[in-house]
C-alpha cells in the first residue's frame, strides 16, 4: 500500500449563546476558509450552534429536531459544498434532548453522534447508545464528544470499526480555578486513547471568557502514539489545518 494523506480541519472559536445566526455566521466562514486550503473535514466544538447549555429551560428552548424545518433552515444556511462537517449541537427527539455532533456534506445530513458519557452537570440530556463511523475522502473516523474521551472503551468502538481518526468536538468553558488545573491535561489524557487504539485525534474546542469562565481549547491533532502534531495558539479563535497520512 502507498501512503497518501487527507486534509483535515478543525475550529477553535469564540462561544455562541443562544445565538444561532451569529454561530452560523461564523461557520460559513471557517467552512470557506477550510475549502480554500483544500480540506475535506471540518470539525466544529461541542455544542456550537446554540451554546454549551445544561440547564433545562434553556437547552429545550434551544434544542432542534433533526427531521424538522427548523433544522432544515439551519443546514440551508450552510455552505453547498466544501468539506464534511462535523458539528456540535444540542438535539431534541421527542421529549428526550442529547449532546449531538451531526456529520453534514454540504446541505445533507449523513449521521450524528450523541455524547455516550455525561457529567453530572449534564442530566438535561440522555446519553447516546451508538457510535456510527463516516468517510470523507476515503478517511474513515467516528467521533468521542469531550468527556467520552475519558473512557477507553469510547474510543475503542471507533477503532473497531476500522476508522483510522478519533473527531473530538469538545467545549472547555470552565471556572477559571478548573480551567487552570486542567490547562495542560486535556491532550495527554487524548493521548491515552490514540496510544490504546491507534487512532490519531483531532480536537475542536472554545477559547476566550464569559462571565467567571474561561475557556483555552485545545485544538489539537495528536498521532497514534499520543504526541502532539499540531496545535492552535491557546488564546483566540483560528482554524487548525493539517495532512494526515493514511494508506490508500
Amino acid at each position: 500500500m502507498s501512503p497518501q494523506t487527507v486534509r483535515i480541519a478543525a475550529a477553535q472559536t469564540p462561544v455562541f449563546w443562544e445565538d444561532v445566526e451569529a454561530a452560523l455566521a461564523y461557520a460559513r466562514r471557517a467552512v470557506a476558509e477550510a475549502k480554500a486550503a483544500g480540506a475535506s473535514l471540518l470539525c466544529f466544538p461541542e455544542g456550537f450552534l446554540q451554546g454549551y447549555l445544561v440547564e433545562p429551560q434553556a437547552a429545550r428552548r434551544a434544542a432542534l429536531d433533526l427531521g424538522s424545518s427548523a433544522f432544515a433552515d439551519v443546514v440551508g444556511q450552510l455552505p453547498e459544498s466544501g468539506p464534511t462537517l462535523v458539528l456540535g449541537l444540542i438535539e431534541a427527539e421527542g421529549e428526550k434532548l442529547y449532546n449531538t455532533a451531526v456529520v453534514l456534506e454540504g446541505r445533507r445530513l449523513i449521521g450524528r453522534y450523541r455524547k455516550t458519557h455525561l457529567l453530572k452537570s449534564e442530566t438535561v440530556f440522555a446519553p447516546g447508545e451508538d457510535c456510527p463511523v463516516f468517510e470523507a475522502a476515503g478517511l474513515r473516523f467516528g467521533t468521542n464528544i469531550c468527556f467520552d474521551t475519558n473512557f477507553p472503551e469510547a474510543a475503542r468502538k471507533v477503532a473497531d470499526q476500522g476508522a483510522s481518526l478519533l473527531v473530538c468536538p469538545a467545549n472547555n468553558m470552565l471556572p477559571r480555578d478548573i480551567a487552570v488545573a486542567w490547562k495542560d491535561r486535556h491532550n495527554p489524557v487524548r493521548g491515552e486513547r490514540c496510544r490504546e487504539t491507534g487512532l490519531w485525534c483531532l480536537s475542536a474546542d472554545v477559547t476566550g471568557e464569559r462571565g467567571d469562565r474561561v475557556a483555552w481549547g485545545p485544538t489539537a491533532l495528536l498521532d497514534a502514539q499520543g504526541a502532539v502534531v499540531a496545535q492552535l495558539p491557546l488564546d483566540a479563535p483560528g482554524l487548525l489545518v493539517c495532512d494526515l497520512p493514511v494508506s490508500a
